[in-house]
């Protein structure tokens, strides 16, 4: 056979989708394994014709799974952002969207035994080191699909898949304000510079002549924003003790507006050479953190939400999303106690994905 054969289950996983693995069924050495996984999506193409991905960096995501050696977790998540067009893959951050989709993929696997009708799975990412329970719904041990819950960017509805995220502030920078202050003035623009579930560089839409409630295609079509905000965001990365991030999709960049349908705040999510059509699980944590620490950049922009744990809507191109925190302003400042987001997924497709033997041998 000219070809080697990797079985996959292929899931959208929130409002992102790709092929999860079995960490074991693929190649440990890492350059090894980002060239089968450029193989697997068709990367160098911005059809991706010739692989599985969508031509989109939310339908180019890789998830691999395996049984975790950490006693305080049940599965090891390890993700992969291939690219679009130019034939690299991204191990440093992770997708909270793809993580939507984890522990039906470890049930799927047989990585994690179903225990009732709610299955509760511990999820490590080993990118970043965050901890995640994810609460699937298990009825008769097999994962349920179908269902009332809803989330903007997917249409119809599906079983309410629930995460609780732990241990994600400083996941990747060590601290919640990795240059030390709540606010930095780069290229004359004030941002502020964060590291919860994701680090990112937050700035309000205003400072650079937007409404901020432009759709994803209008500000993709603005490549002037792009010109003036990539080098902020290269300066942020230095300033964040990440090094030249110049081809890392990481820190992301993220736009915040006031709310105008209801919610807490507006903002946008760049991925970052593209705006997020909906908005990513993580960036939405770091953004609700952003909203909820005095000082930032958002100061001025909404009004406070009330109760505890907090629930923090952000508006996005498609539609909303809440984030429900779990934290406290004291005398250390912002201190995250968890943040809980609900989600869906379905399985797609699950068989074998070929590679040529020139990729990978197997």
């Amino acid at each position: 056979m000219m070809q080697t054969a990797i079985p996959f289950h292929f899931f959208r996983g929130g409002t992102s989708r790709g092929p999860y693995f079995n960490r074991a069924d693929l190649p440990e050495d890492r350059d090894a394994l980002a060239q089968v996984l450029l193989s697997v999506l068709g990367s160098g193409d911005a059809l991706n014709i010739d692989g599985l991905g969508g031509g989109a960096a939310v339908t180019t995501k890789v998830a691999m799974l395996s049984r975790s050696d950490d006693p305080d977790a049940d599965v090891d998540y390890f993700f992969a952002q291939v690219s679009v067009l130019d034939r690299t893959v991204d191990f440093k951050p992770t997708c909270g969207n793809i993580l939507s989709a984890v522990g039906p993929a470890a049930v799927e696997m047989g990585l994690v035994r179903p225990v009732g009708d709610v299955t509760r799975i511990r999820v490590l990412s080993t990118n970043t080191g965050a901890r995640i329970e994810a609460i699937v719904q298990t009825p008769d041990r097999t994962v349920k699909y179908d269902g009332d819950a809803a989330i903007d960017g997917v249409p119809g509805t599906a079983a309410p898949i629930y995460l609780n995220f732990m241990d994600v502030v400083g996941s990747t920078c060590g601290s919640l304000l990795p240059t030390g202050n709540l606010r930095d003035v780069i290229d004359g623009v004030e941002v502020t510079c964060m590291d919860v579930a994701m680090p990112m560089v937050i700035a309000r839409a205003a400072d650079f002549g937007l409404t901020g409630y432009e759709t994803a295609e209008e500000l993709d079509a603005n490549r002037a924003f792009y010109a003036r905000m990539e080098p902020i965001r290269i300066e942020a990365g230095k300033r964040m003790g990440m090094g030249d991030v110049s081809g890392s999709v990481t820190p992301k960049f993220g736009l915040l507006a006031p709310a105008r349908q209801g919610g807490t705040v507006t903002a946008r999510y760049f991925m970052p050479k593209s705006c997020h059509p909906t908005m990513a699980v993580t960036g939405s944590q770091c953004l609700a953190s952003c909203v909820l620490t005095p000082g930032t950049v958002a100061i001025g922009l909404f009004t406070p939400p009330s109760g505890m744990p907090a629930v923090v809507i952000i508006e996005h191109p498609s539609g909303t999303i809440d984030v429900t925190v779990d934290y406290e302003n004291g005398a250390d400042g912002f201190v995250l106690r968890s943040a809980g987001l609900l989600r869906t997924a379905r399985l797609l497709a699950r068989g074998e994905v070929f590679v040529p033997k020139t990729v990978w041998q197997g």
